[in-house]
């Protein structure tokens, strides 16, 4: 089974697609076998960095069923033969509003492929598309600039990640999804304390949900003018959002991005001297690491974590006086991916002078 590393950003513009096409370069080069996968819905262009203007097949040819296996769609690419590609779909309606039964479907296919990891390049924004892609890898990439905006932007998409990920811990398992359906939440503790009030162990079950939450931040177009408070960015986190934060590594404002990005290539390929090449190795090395943390999770520990959480949801008889919601919800199914997420979350920060060093 592949590992899925997802790479997000809050904010578009920040380099994330440089980030992803480097790092599945990286991982190649390392001797496993790699996919790129580009679901980026409307800013597709992982492919341009690697000169492949126009790809032969892409994603959207397997959703439309123009091609049976997703495996169908991997194409290889000149500069390493461990490294295949999948091209993106640009702005359809097959991804623009997939479903969520559908986008784990599609994630289980991903994690079939034949390849030891594949780097899923996932659009900016707080959308659910964005959002559910994220958080339904084994390890999650949050790429951020230096500039207040993208910062905050960062925080936003964490933050409604977090909020994401604990309801879907509900809703996907649980009568509970009755009571927290028709819900608009704009922080994690809102989601804990109806939860929490619904049933006895829903407290126990969020804080489970979200200590295994533990995104890794990449800082990219890093200069000593601007530099991220990641200590107070970790701070706030853990306090209005009950997640942390690591800091996987910084790349610097380097030249040599842009002028590998005009030759079609990857800057460690094209300039593999140049200071943007060495920080992205080394963050290849470390996400090689989280890698090998995550394969060593046994199948066990996980079946005794889903067992016990189940347990806990279905031990109670409250479930049966819960108040039942004008609109019933399918236990496979969240909030319609085509309603917008409202990103609520500048009500305790704001401004972002104290994540700016």
């Amino acid at each position: 089974m592949a590992t899925l590393i997802s790479v997000a950003s809050g904010k578009g513009g920040v380099g994330k697609s440089v980030v992803s096409a480097n790092l599945a370069l990286a991982l190649a080069k390392s001797g496993r076998q790699v996919i790129l996968a580009d679901l980026d819905v409307g800013g597709a262009d992982a492919h341009i960095m690697f000169g492949e203007l126009n790809p032969a097949v892409t994603l959207t040819d397997f959703l439309n069923k123009r091609v049976n296996r997703l495996d169908e769609a991997a194409i290889p690419v000149t500069v390493h033969p461990n490294l295949r590609l999948i091209g993106g779909t640009g702005e359809t309606l097959a991804t623009a509003n997939m479903a969520f039964a559908r986008k784990k479907r599609l994630m289980k296919q991903f994690r079939e492929l034949e390849a030891d990891i594949v780097v899923i390049d996932i659009g900016a924004g707080t959308n659910f598309h964005a959002l559910d892609f994220f958080l339904m890898a084994d390890i999650h990439l949050a790429v951020a600039t230096p500039e207040p905006t993208s910062v905050l932007d960062l925080y936003r998409f964490i933050k409604l990640a977090a909020i994401r990920r604990v309801l879907a811990c509900f809703l996907a398992r649980s009568p509970m999804s009755d009571v927290l359906s028709n819900r608009d939440f704009t922080s994690v503790e809102e989601v804990i304390e109806v939860a929490g009030a619904t049933d006895a162990g829903g407290r126990d079950v969020a804080a489970a949900a979200l200590q295994s939450f533990r995104p890794e931040l990449i800082i990219n177009r890093a200069s000593g003018s601007s530099q991220v408070n990641v200590l107070y960015l970790r701070k706030i986190l853990h306090q209005y959002v009950g997640g942390d934060l690591t800091l996987l590594g910084e790349i610097p404002d380097d030249p040599a991005v842009g002028q590998a990005v005009r030759k079609f290539l990857p800057v460690i390929e094209a300039a593999p001297q140049s200071l943007a090449a060495k920080s992205l190795l080394a963050i290849s090395a470390a996400v090689e690491q989280l890698v090998l943390a995550s394969a060593g999770r046994s199948k066990e520990q996980m079946t005794e974590l889903e067992e016990k959480q189940t347990r806990v949801l279905l031990s109670t008889s409250v479930f049966s006086q819960a108040p039942q919601a004008s609109l019933s919800m399918n236990s496979e199914v969240l909030p319609p991916s085509s309603e917008p997420v409202q990103p609520a979350c500048t009500d305790r920060i704001q401004n972002t002078s104290g994540l700016i060093a």
